[in-house]
């Protein structure tokens, strides 16, 4: 972020040294043609506007990819150590949880089932798998706004809560629950029942969400009795004061190396690594924000370079009257930094107007951050500064002995 400022200043400088002049040559230079001006905006909006598109969805991807982990009410989480991401979650014995719980500074444990189930819309009976979580119902492992009422229902057999922020593709739940209907629905060969709505958001590795009891999960997998021995995900909740980083790096020396231990800031942080390293979704979102700087330099550069050679006679008569090639320089580079500021307002409106449609169509929690915009913005001017520079080896063509 410090780089960011330091440009901005010394942009600021070059354009205050501009407008001090009684003339802003660089002002009436590219106002002189009002159509080439906006062709050049556009190409800078679309540029910028193609940045904010890729970097949106490339950050949108990492946060997504965690939407769930957030919500957990745990200090350290235990997990398989074959498990690689959400999409992939191990099973491990359920008494290595139990082990855990040993620990003085331990103060509640949940055990949690984690899959993907097989969903059929209420509706068209359309297959769509569904992230699903089975845990105790007495076990507070979500934080979620009255979900401490709602997991009480989970007591009873095939009873589920329902994602509403889920894709469409599962079936008009909402509506039929909020009319006031029993909403039923077939999730791996067994009917359930929709006891109430939760909040919780889709992700890319899950289009929808579902809840239930550990019993229920078990049954959904094919268990007679609703019992099993293993399960993907281990909560510990810490005593006030605790540290979680020092307990978690305990537990995992004492435990078998069948299972890892992490913070739930590390496992934050395990998930956003595996869609950034294993796979190639953020390089090609980069390259993307890579193409549309390019794209705008490209734009610039042609509009500067046309506009030198369109006035190489006015800039020789400029070096006739004792310009130098610097202060020449400067008025190019002035014009590039013009150009990237209101090349850059089109761009961020288009890429605000993206984001909000986005996130309305496919519920993905992406926006525009306060870094991302800076970083966007201070990117149009270094594809305009570099533009100008290129364009300026023309300006050595402007000779005053040709015009005199």
């Amino acid at each position: 972020m410090r780089w960011v400022i330091v440009f901005l200043i010394v942009a600021a400088g070059l354009l205050a040294l501009g407008w001090r002049r009684r003339i802003p040559l660089a002002w009436c230079l590219l106002t002189r043609q009002p159509g080439r001006l906006l062709v050049a905006l556009a190409g800078i909006g679309f540029a910028g506007m193609l940045m904010f598109l890729q970097l949106g969805f490339r950050d949108a991807l990492f946060d997504a990819s965690i939407t769930i982990h957030r919500l957990f009410n745990a200090d350290v989480v235990i997990v398989s150590s074959t498990s690689s991401s959400s999409i992939s979650m191990e099973p491990f014995p359920k008494r290595r949880l139990f082990q855990a719980a040993s620990w003085p500074e331990v103060e509640s444990i949940a055990p949690v089932r984690w899959g993907q189930l097989v969903w059929k819309n209420p509706e068209t009976a359309s297959p769509r798998g569904i992230l699903t979580l089975g845990f105790d119902p007495d076990d507070n492992i979500l934080r979620l706004e009255g979900f401490g009422e709602q997991k009480k229902a989970l007591q009873l057999d095939k009873r589920v809560l329902f994602d509403r922020l889920s894709r469409p593709e599962f079936g008009p739940v909402e509506d039929w629950f909020n009319a006031g209907r029993t909403v039923t629905a077939e999730v791996g060969n067994t009917q359930v029942q929709v006891d109430d709505l939760v909040e919780m958001g889709t992700s890319f590795g899950a289009d929808g969400n579902l809840l239930t009891s550990n019993r229920t999960f078990n049954q959904l997998q094919g268990s007679a009795d609703g019992s099993s021995t293993s399960i993907e995900l281990g909560l510990i909740r810490l005593v006030p004061g605790a540290d979680p980083k020092t307990v978690a790096t305990t537990i995992k020396n004492a435990l078998p190396n069948d299972v890892q231990v992490f913070t739930k800031q590390e496992f934050l942080e395990f998930e956003q690594n595996y869609w950034r390293s294993n796979t190639n979704i953020g390089f090609i979102f980069t390259l993307g924000a890579v193409i549309g700087l390019v794209v705008g330099a490209v734009v610039v550069y042609q509009i500067l370079f046309s506009d030198v050679v369109d006035h190489l006679p006015e800039y020789a008569t400029l070096k006739a009257m004792g310009y130098s090639f610097t202060n020449l320089v400067m008025v190019i580079l002035q014009e590039s930094l013009l150009l990237a500021g209101f090349g850059y307002i089109p761009a961020f409106l288009a890429g605000k107007l993206i984001y909000r449609f986005t996130r309305l169509a496919t519920n993905l929690p992406i926006g525009m951050s306060r870094e991302m915009a800076w970083f966007v913005f201070s990117m149009v001017f270094i594809m305009c500064i570099i533009s100008g520079l290129l364009a300026i080896g023309k300006l050595r063509d402007a000779d005053p002995a040709e015009i005199f």
